[in-house]
């Protein structure tokens, strides 16, 4: 149960099955830097892709052990399906990098995963982490679990969750300790579908925590109101804070020169 009539209400008769994965090709997506490590061409349904290499790491020094952590991602070479690594995956990896050690055993659900940077990075950190995206979209799902494979990981769940729809899936999932989204805000007819979908995860566990991150493209619309009408508030955090304030991060070319904003979305204190 939603438990709010006047949310119920909200639902969309039908979805308009967009993905964060099955955008057509950005502007700037990840290319190869000199840093970059090109890992060999797979195939994708006869399109060539790329691997592509992330490495996080912290300078040694007092409370740091100077760790690393690669991750590898498939860059699918298509401008149908647009399967990049976006400038806003690059930041959201780096804040769970940040704050990788109190990641082991918590339960992550990723949304409109695409190529799962994020979700790869928590799992490789010891999260739970189930990957998902549009049900309706069965190559960004392909796509997920060809991350997995890439890492190592087959045992991670990838489940197909179309935002605004109650699916099977979606009841089956357990309750999650941290959701991640990563650009999911781009088409501001989707945010209603988001948010819905996120509102029934909130449901399963109350102290769920939304991380997520979104490019500054447009200071026409704002998820604020939105955000209040499903009674949740959103703290934003500093770029600085967590070593993302730079043009460069996990020795690749992202997220460049691009504006990220990192918002942690919970529900407000007054519907618990």
């Amino acid at each position: 149960m939603l438990g709010r009539s006047r949310a119920t209400a909200t639902w969309p008769a039908a979805s308009r099955s967009r993905s964060l994965a099955a955008r057509s090709l950005p502007r700037s997506p990840a290319r190869p830097g000199p840093n970059d490590a090109l890992l060999g061409e797979h195939d994708f349904r006869g399109q060539g892709v790329r691997a592509q290499r992330f490495r996080f790491s912290e300078e040694p020094g007092p409370g740091a052990d100077g760790a690393v952590l690669e991750v590898h991602v498939p860059q699918v070479l298509h401008l149908q399906y647009g399967m990049y690594v976006w400038p806003c995956a690059v930041v959201l990896a780096q804040y769970l990098w940040f704050h990788r050690r109190s990641l082991p055993g918590k339960a992550i659900l990723e949304i409109g995963a695409g190529v799962s940077l994020p979700g790869i990075l928590a799992a490789k950190c010891g999260a739970e982490v189930i990957l998902s995206d549009s049900s309706e979209l069965p190559h960004c799902l392909e796509v997920c679990r060809q991350s997995c494979q890439m890492n190592n990981l087959p045992h991670l769940q990838v489940v197909g969750l179309t935002w605004g729809h109650i699916s099977w899936d979606l009841l089956a999932l357990p309750p999650q300790d941290i959701i991640l989204a990563s650009d999911v805000f781009f088409e501001p007819e989707d945010f209603e579908d988001i948010l819905a979908t996120i509102y029934f995860l909130m449901h399963k566990n109350p102290k769920v925590q939304l991380w997520s991150t979104y490019q500054v493209r447009s200071a026409d619309w704002s998820l604020e109101a939105l955000l209040y009408k499903w009674d949740m508030k959103c703290v934003h955090i500093p770029l600085e804070s967590f070593d993302a304030d730079k043009e460069d991060i996990a020795e690749s070319t992202l997220p460049g020169r691009h504006t990220v904003e990192m918002l942690v979305i919970s529900f407000a204190k007054d519907s618990l």
